[in-house]
């Protein structure tokens, strides 16, 4: 039971994975594009599905007590699991560039007198840093930020809320979402960190307690994300760092987007350090984490954001079936699975895939491409476990 995480780190490590810039821009995408009486239902459906697949993902690594990428082998082999841990990768330092983007960018906002891309590379040398001393040694200071955090982003959202009604410019809500459209939006963000979980709760004390309170803690803290997006939206603006501003948070607003963009980052860019050992076992996941950290730089650098929404629904078409996949083949599969196995495992993973592709062409439809997708790959990968049980 040696380093061994408590139910408090866990809870923590996931609340501080939710709080970021990209959480909060995804409620003011919402705010600003729906009427404020139609937001609610589809926006706590999408978390609390997406935390249920989280909570169900991230128990899988904490029982086989490996990281994310490694406990998907016994559903699509070697070759599945190293495929997509190289997807991971490439997808979490786009992530990591997309939130290094956002912050930098909030940042500039405030009218700190530093470049964009001077903000980005500090951002990414104090990701680096923190990666590479590791959670474990620095678990004592991540607790003492985020209590620091979640006290500044009390106060932002207790402000904003008290300026409901005060505008600084008119915001014409042309009402474009629909109901799916704002489930899709707001399960994308817990879907994206399906290939990340079993990361932390591999080490884990108590496996379902541990679990539940990760997937719970990140579900909250998401919801309080957005809703601190649908507040900036209230006040008159699109733009976080003017709400920032003109709540009357300086200093404090700095701190805000510094810690919020470095927390979520680090994480991001830690567990592209574990996926790319599951790739190459001799490889120092330490290593592999500073270097995604400055490749996110150059990205974010090079104009990343043009591609935010299109890269999160990307995320959402590869990870969602192939979560989908992995829940029905661990709990409901006897467990000895084989080469056979693996080849419809991969191909239920690449229907679903198609499926969401298709179903992402149209403007809205019934469930959303997301939650489709995970039916359809679920209901491919259990026939096949029937097949075997009637053999």
């Amino acid at each position: 039971m040696e380093n061994r995480t408590g139910l408090f780190t866990n809870m923590i490590i996931w609340f501080g994975v939710a709080i970021s810039v990209s959480e909060i821009q995804a409620g003011v995408q919402i705010g600003s594009a729906a009427p404020l009486n139609s937001i609610w239902v589809p926006l706590i459906l999408g978390h609390v599905i997406g935390g249920i697949m989280l909570y169900f993902v991230g128990l899988i690594g904490t029982r086989l007590r490996v990281n994310a990428m490694e406990s998907i082998k016994s559903t699509f082999g070697d070759f599945g699991s190293k495929f997509f841990a190289a997807l991971n990768v490439l997808q979490l330092i786009a992530w990591v560039a997309v939130l290094n983007a956002q912050g930098a960018l909030a940042l500039m906002g405030l009218n700190i007198p530093i470049s964009f891309a001077l903000t980005c590379i500090i951002l990414a040398i104090l990701i680096a840093i923190w990666v590479y001393i590791g959670l474990r040694r620095t678990s004592r200071i991540t607790s003492i930020i985020m209590i620091i955090l979640t006290a500044l982003l009390v106060i932002l959202s207790v402000r904003l809320l008290g300026m409901n009604g005060y505008h600084l410019m008119p915001i014409k809500n042309s009402a474009t979402l629909t109901f799916w459209n704002i489930f899709e939006i707001s399960i994308a963000m817990p879907i994206s960190w399906l290939p990340v979980i079993s990361d932390y709760t591999k080490d884990a004390e108590s496996p379902k307690k541990a679990t539940a309170l990760s997937a719970l803690a990140y579900t909250v803290a998401s919801l309080w994300m957005y809703f601190i997006g649908i507040e900036v939206v209230c006040i008159g603006t699109v733009d976080i760092s003017q709400a920032i501003l003109i709540s009357g948070l300086g200093v404090q607003g700095v701190i805000i987007l510094v810690l919020s963009t470095v927390t979520t980052n680090f994480l991001a860019t830690n567990s592209a350090g574990e996926s790319a050992k599951a790739i190459f076992d001799r490889l120092n996941p330490k290593i592999a984490g500073v270097i995604v950290s400055f490749l996110s730089a150059i990205l974010a650098i090079s104009g990343i954001m043009d591609h935010y929404i299109s890269f999160l629904y990307l995320i959402s078409s590869v990870f969602a079936p192939m979560a989908s996949v992995l829940v029905v083949s661990f709990y409901l599969g006897n467990g000895n699975n084989d080469s056979k196995d693996w080849y419809w495992n991969i191909f239920s993973w690449f229907v679903g895939f198609i499926v969401y592709q298709i179903t992402a062409g149209f403007d809205s439809i019934f469930l959303g491409p997301t939650l489709i997708a995970v039916i359809v790959s679920a209901a491919f990968a259990y026939s096949w476990i029937l097949v075997k049980k009637r053999k």
